[in-house]
């Protein structure tokens, strides 16, 4: 997965700046984002504090390595019942 070039904390302070009343298009213009990225964004992060933000994306992190552990030891159980399924 690609990793974004703004931190949460800027992120959080982007979205901000729309609140503020700074028009989407203008905003997306001066940081070089997209639309569909901002939008995104507003989505994921909408009424968010900076620290939420970053227990957010640190909970993602760790779900994924669990998910991937997970994984892992599902494909060692199937080989070993495979292996202990045979007749010698």
């Amino acid at each position: 997965m690609k990793r974004s070039r703004f931190s949460e904390t800027q992120i959080v302070g982007i979205l901000k700046e729309a609140d503020a009343g700074l028009p989407v298009k203008d905003i997306c213009r001066k940081y070089g984002i997209s639309q569909w990225t901002f939008y995104t964004w507003r989505k994921k992060y909408e009424g968010m504090t900076v620290s939420e933000a970053k227990r957010l994306k640190a909970l993602e992190e760790e779900n994924r390595r669990l998910k991937q552990l997970v994984a892992n030891l599902s494909l060692d159980n199937a080989a070993l019942k495979d292996v202990l399924s045979k007749k010698w």
